[in-house]
């Protein structure tokens, strides 16, 4: 399959190629792998979210500027091609990936990025979440070391999928995805423009000058971000050391309620472990405001103190409510997860529901 045509990212001339290594053609293997999770996983979505994805990824594609406007007739005419690329590849297993005369699995990434660091590329495959692979290769920006955790951060992307988390994290090596990252932000900033309500992100925004120079804005949110980041894929690395079994009790409630809830729980213990000591310790404000921003409403929902001294430091720049309440919460997320895991033990098959009944009955 040759998917040139609707491949459009060109490899910058920085790269230092290795003898025997066609990084032209891994670039290419990955973003076929790209398509065929796309083509598997994109009913996921609703409607509107997959017309939205669709038309940034376009964007991103054709490395349109955060600025420029679409051409409905293009997109349109982009996404009927991708959709039918969709349909003859579906079906294709995930490619191994050729890198000098060795052959690795797509999701091997710790033996595939020691052949690429050097090169200044990194490289990640992994799962998200509904069991959706995620694969980029992206150029490597930055190298960080902390504590016992190996931190990549990467910049321009040449292949990534339609939904590109910007943090992620296996084992202790953590993944954090510069350019998708400012792309988050530019949607949630963008999104808010739209009615300019009084909220947390109307907070975080004022915290920078989006009025007189956007991309500056934009790049200064986008590193302060990047620290909040790493905090939490600490946080989940450290959360998931006590939550063994984890990762096969979401696949066993993928497409559930309870799915969604355990996704909050864990998010939650994960930033009362890390993320919301160090900003609060810190004073991070523009960090703060736009964490609370991007609370999921299930998060919000199961934690409502949390947003209850959010809004009193909001007032009043007095922390000591929002560190009650970490310091409080972050033992009972501890115990709701493995509760979670032991249901999910008892009865594999029926657990959703139990989970449901357990985080309803749990809200802090």
């Amino acid at each position: 399959m040759n998917c040139n045509a609707e491949n459009s990212i060109l490899i910058q001339s920085l790269i230092n190629y290795v003898p025997r290594m066609d990084i032209p053609q891994l670039i290419n293997r990955v973003q076929l792998n790209c398509h065929i999770s796309d083509a598997r996983h994109a009913g996921n979505y609703t409607l509107c979210v997959y017309l939205l994805k669709m038309r940034e990824f376009y964007r991103w594609e054709h490395q349109y500027n955060f600025t420029e406007k679409l051409s409905t007739d293009d997109v349109g005419n982009w996404l009927t091609r991708r959709e039918a690329l969709w349909d003859e590849i579906d079906d294709e297993d995930y490619h191994t990936l050729t890198i000098g005369q060795s052959e690795y699995s797509p999701f091997d990434s710790p033996a595939i990025n020691t052949k690429l660091i050097d090169n200044k590329l990194i490289y990640s495959g992994g799962y998200g979440i509904k069991n959706k692979p995620h694969f980029f290769i992206a150029e490597l920006e930055n190298t960080k070391t902390i504590n016992h955790y190996t931190i990549y951060i990467s910049g321009k992307e040449f292949a990534r999928d339609l939904t590109s988390p910007p943090a992620m994290s296996h084992d202790k090596t953590i993944f954090i995805r510069g350019e998708s990252f400012k792309r988050l932000i530019w949607e949630r900033t963008d999104e808010w423009r739209w009615n300019k309500p009084e909220n947390a992100m109307a907070r975080a925004i004022r915290c920078y000058d989006f009025d007189n120079d956007l991309e500056q804005a934009l790049n200064s949110m986008t590193r302060n971000e990047l620290d909040a980041a790493v905090l939490h894929e600490i946080g989940e690395i450290q959360a998931g050391e006590s939550l063994h079994g984890w990762h096969q009790m979401m696949s066993d409630i993928s497409f559930t309620q309870a799915e969604i809830m355990a996704r909050a729980v864990r998010d939650h213990y994960a930033d009362t472990l890390q993320t919301l000591p160090t900003l609060i310790e810190n004073n991070n404000q523009a960090s703060i405001h736009f964490y609370f921003a991007n609370l999921t409403n299930m998060r919000k929902h199961i934690f409502p103190s949390l947003m209850k001294a959010y809004e009193q430091w909001s007032e009043s720049n007095n922390s000591r409510a929002i560190e009650q309440t970490i310091t409080h919460a972050v033992n009972h997320w501890r115990d709701i997860a493995q509760q979670m895991l032991a249901l999910h033990q008892q009865d594999k098959q029926q657990c959703s529901g139990r989970i449901e009944t357990l985080v309803n009955n749990n809200h802090r």
